[in-house]
């Protein structure tokens, strides 16, 4: 299987309490020369801003880093508009976006706004849907229509087209069928979530998706969100010294096969994000070179 880059990047939450903290972190990230900055999306929540709308304020502060919705909430977001957002963003960075989905993981939360709670075998319906109108809509080479069982779009024209990849958030076994088919990239859930013992029977059904639908599995990236502290005790998720975490993740590149790291310090967040570019990212690329 062929091999992809290595990427590292950091969340950033959009704080509606604390704009100037997000933007200090994301001007460290790209002078510390991570890769990407990822942004969850929980609209539901008082105190986060919007995901889609927070991502253009910290890409106009940056001038080289990428961005990512990590994820964006397909239960609440109407696949055409958040293509239409997706090009707009990647127009506006000058191709630095980057859009990842999910069909959101708080039904009552998303019901709670108005939106459509799936759960189950619907939530799998409604993501291989939204996929193929993303797809479409960012291609932008025809009307798109589609009649779905959850999503029903009549022929409306898209544009711009703009070649920004489609991540899918998945960690259930029919959901990564359709991430394998329709996917550019798996988000894995937080480590302390999906941990690393349950990754590689995850990672063998997206490559059995992929080839059932006569993609090449490698064409399929891997993205872990690590949550941990660099230098610190014992502590939820991963911790230890920068040689422990380039050990780590440098096994985790090499025998679960993720191509995209995206630190969630715990605290201390420009420090650790300084940290993690300066003292681990060196040392993972040595050892997986």
């Amino acid at each position: 299987m062929a091999e992809r880059p290595l990427r590292f990047g950091v969340s950033i939450t959009p704080d509606a309490h604390d704009l100037a903290g997000g933007v200090t972190l994301a001007r460290a990230a790209e002078a510390a020369g991570l890769d990407l900055i990822a942004v969850q999306d929980h609209p539901y929540q008082p105190g986060h801003l919007d995901a889609p709308l927070f991502v253009g304020h910290l890409a106009a502060r940056t001038d080289r880093v990428r961005f990512m919705t990590g994820v964006a909430d397909l239960a609440l977001r109407p696949a055409p508009m958040l293509a239409k957002a997706a090009a707009t963003l990647d127009v506006l960075t000058g191709g630095r976006f980057e859009l990842g989905v999910g069909t959101g993981g708080f039904p009552d939360a998303v019901a709670g706004m108005g939106g459509t709670p799936w759960r189950g075998a619907a939530a799998v319906t409604a993501a291989g849907e939204a996929l193929r109108i993303l797809r479409a809509a960012l291609r932008a080479d025809a009307p798109v229509v589609l009649d779905g069982e959850h999503h029903r779009v009549g022929g409306y024209r898209p544009g711009p087209p703009r070649p920004v990849p489609i991540w899918l958030g998945a960690q259930g076994p029919r959901m990564l069928g359709v991430l394998g088919a329709l996917a550019d990239g798996w988000v894995s859930p937080l480590n302390i979530y999906v941990p690393p013992a349950e990754v590689p029977a995850r990672q063998a059904a997206i490559d059995a998706a992929a080839e059932r639908a006569g993609r090449d599995p490698s064409a399929v990236g891997r993205l872990y969100n690590v949550l941990g502290a660099i230098g610190a005790g014992a502590g939820q998720g991963l911790s230890g010294d920068s040689a422990t975490w380039a050990r780590v993740l440098a096994g985790w590149a090499h025998d679960l096969r993720f191509d995209t790291f995206v630190f969630w310090p715990v605290a201390d967040h420009v420090n650790q994000v300084r940290r993690f570019a300066d003292e681990v990212v060196p040392r993972v690329r040595e050892l997986t070179g």
